[in-house]
């Protein structure tokens, strides 16, 4: 008997030592990409933290920043552990920090331009002459917008203007305001918004489809951390709240990320290198 209290005691000393250990640990810092607002990015991805805070024991905060740049900055700068960004971006965490992918959304995305459903404009060539409002010129599904519209023959900046809102949902409440005569902005920002938005809008282009938003994590997270990190995200995906986010957001759950995938990237990360270094 002896023994066992012994042994009993020792027992509550190890799992003591190693829940201290794990309160000891600081928060994971998982940056997501402000392509919606704050208020959307918490109300998307809180659940997923939650989850992941609960299975590594381990606090996970959600980080953003007000703007793309202000965002691919801090992210050159390695502040976020756990990213979530577009694959351009991804292209350039890779390069400029050593991120390294974990994870995507296995549904690809695509660059709508929607107008207003009474709009006059009924075709892309239309668009000659007008506005083209979009969250960011860094934005992948504006750059496939704005490609896509170069085979109509409309040259950006010739054509047509384009003006910068900050987020997707900003651009399309432009268009439903009448302060802009079309939008850019992707697929899966599109089926975020309130149904009685996107009565008020009509798709009048679809770009090919790119890959969609990517998981990466820091160097200074090791091996061993970041493979629990993947093993809690696809627990995750299997839950109710995981099944939830996917089935809103039409992410078509985790999927692998092919080891060539962010070369296919380059052309688009070179633009965003090139704005960079333009003074904001």
């Amino acid at each position: 008997m002896h023994i066992k209290r012994r042994l009993a005691f020792l027992f509550l000393l190890l799992a003591y030592a190693l829940t201290g250990l794990a309160a000891a640990l600081p928060p994971l810092k998982f940056g997501v990409f402000p392509n919606m607002s704050i208020r959307q990015v918490i109300e998307t991805y809180q659940p997923l933290a939650d989850s992941l805070s609960r299975q590594l024991r381990r606090p996970v905060i959600i980080y953003s920043a007000r703007d793309f740049r202000t965002f691919a900055e801090r992210t050159r700068e390695g502040e976020y552990d756990l990213l979530l960004t577009a694959p351009h971006l991804a292209w350039l965490a890779r390069q400029d920090a050593g991120y390294r992918p974990l994870l995507k959304y296995a549904q690809p995305t695509h660059g709508l331009l929607v107008v207003r459903a009474d709009s006059a404009i009924r075709k892309p060539e239309d668009l000659q002459g007008h506005t083209l409002a979009r969250a960011d010129a860094m934005a992948i599904t504006a750059l496939a917008v704005q490609a896509e519209l170069a085979t109509y023959g409309l040259r950006h900046g010739l054509d047509y203007t384009t003006t910068d809102t900050g987020t997707h949902n900003n651009a399309v409440m432009q268009v439903i305001g009448g302060r802009a005569d079309a939008a850019a902005l992707g697929l899966h920002p599109y089926r975020l918004l309130a149904p009685e938005l996107r009565d008020k809008l009509r798709v009048l282009l679809e770009s090919p489809p790119v890959s969609s938003l990517m998981f990466l994590t820091h160097p200074r997270i090791g091996d061993a951390e970041a493979r629990a990190v993947r093993r809690a995200m696809l627990v995750f995906e299997t839950s109710p709240q995981g099944d939830a986010m996917m089935q809103r957001g039409g992410y078509g759950g985790f999927a692998e990320v092919d080891g060539t995938e962010l070369r296919a990237f380059r052309p688009y990360a070179l633009q965003v290198q090139e704005l960079m270094r333009k003074v904001p």
